[in-house]
């Protein structure tokens, strides 16, 4: 009976350390969460504003609130499953209860449910590692498989995103095989300006030069257009086409309303120096 008695004290001990425990990593937990949504660490910091500064975007911070929060979360399920487990087989120590049965049976009924719960595993494991490496994250415009939209939530089991159409896709993140992030890096793109076959192309190139010139150090464009525009030449003459080019290099999908000014200013431009358009065929619809 006193060993008994002596069994129970030292397994209430246990239990009440691990309560405590488990109540301080919570804490810790959501202190440094509370932290780093706060003001991210020197090298995030230094990271999320070069981000800033090239996507043109204002999700960084949604991005990385959204991430935080989530590997918080992670954390804190990885912190309560160690103490269970670990105060699991204390007590059983504590009462000498022979653990080998208890764990082959334990591994027959997890090889079992690893079996069932396969691809669910697979879908936390990359969850996981698509916040870790940071593949993408709320805001981005992301091309997964024959899916193109913007990513609105991301979560360690499922990405949610929203394509043109408005419809909200929900894609496990183990099935995410080939994933294209439109919102890194730059853009890079071609505007075509279309003449007749028989203007002069290089009076043409000056203009459309004077047209574009300075574009990227107007207000409207400063945080978009990251290089001056580039009048390249003539790309293709084709019977009475003329295609000159002009390429741009913008913000991750920033390119529209520069590429929509562009044209404007190019045709304008074309228009008040005289320089015609390609003759219609006869017949066409204009």
């Amino acid at each position: 009976m006193e060993d008994l008695t002596t069994g129970l004290l030292k397994a209430s001990t246990v239990v009440l350390i691990a309560f405590v425990l488990r109540v301080v990593l919570a804490f810790a937990i959501r202190r440094v969460t509370a932290f780093l949504l706060a003001k991210p660490p020197e090298g995030l910091q230094k990271f999320s504003d070069r981000a800033s500064a090239l996507l043109g975007t204002d999700t960084q911070n949604l991005r990385h609130q959204q991430r935080v929060k989530t590997l918080g979360s992670l954390l804190r399920s990885v912190a309560d499953v160690v103490l269970v487990v670990v105060t699991l087989l204390t007590v059983l120590a504590i009462f000498d209860i022979p653990m080998a049965p208890l764990l082959a049976s334990a591994g027959i009924g997890g090889v079992a449910i690893g079996f069932g719960a396969q691809s669910l595993v697979k879908d936390y494991l990359s969850g996981i590692f698509m916040l870790v490496e940071d593949q993408f994250g709320v805001g981005d415009l992301v091309k997964i498989d024959a899916i193109t939209g913007t990513v609105e939530e991301v979560t360690l089991r499922v990405t949610k995103v929203r394509d043109a159409s408005g419809t909200l896709w929900y894609i496990r993140n183990g099935e995410v095989l080939n994933l294209g992030n439109v919102s890194q890096g730059t853009t890079s793109v071609i505007v075509d300006i279309v003449i007749a076959a028989d203007e002069d192309p290089d009076r043409a190139i000056a203009v459309l030069r004077e047209a574009v010139a300075g574009l990227n150090e107007e207000e409207q464009f400063s945080g978009s257009v990251l290089e001056p525009p580039n009048v390249l030449g003539v790309g293709s003459l084709d019977g009475a086409r003329m295609t000159l080019q002009i390429s741009l290099k913008t913000a991750p999908n920033q390119q529209w309303a520069p590429m929509r000014a562009i044209r404007q200013r190019a045709q304008q431009a074309l228009a008040d120096a005289g320089i015609r358009g390609p003759k219609l065929p006869w017949g066409s619809q204009t």
